[in-house]
């Protein structure tokens, strides 16, 4: 398997999450907000979602970090709680998956 391939798709996403991220801080933060009272009232509804999503955005990426030093360490074709590979296929839908499909269905269950 291509290790440079699945890096190189994970540092993309690390800088498109990344900038998802600080898309959301500048957005909750009112950066540039209307000098207007209903239309501040209006912006700041959004915050409650902004933050849910800046929530995921962060594990996300926290997920991306881990599986870039797995490839490191050489255990990024291994599930992390089997020890059995990961097939290639699983790895390009879910490229910072640390389980195989038995284990991560196991995790969920």
């Amino acid at each position: 398997m291509d290790q440079d391939h699945f890096k190189q798709i994970l540092l993309d996403m690390k800088e498109e999450v990344s900038g998802r991220i600080n898309s959301i801080d500048r957005d909750i933060r009112h950066e540039g907000m209307s000098a207007d009272w209903a239309e501040q009232a209006s912006e700041r509804e959004n915050d409650e979602v902004l933050e849910s999503l800046g929530n995921s955005s962060e594990q996300e990426l926290e997920m991306i970090k881990f599986a870039l030093l797995r490839i490191e360490d050489g255990s990024y074709f291994h599930c992390d709680k089997c020890g059995e590979e990961i097939p290639p296929a699983r790895l390009e839908l879910l490229p910072f998956t640390a389980y195989c499909v038995n284990c991560a269905e196991k995790i969920e269950a």
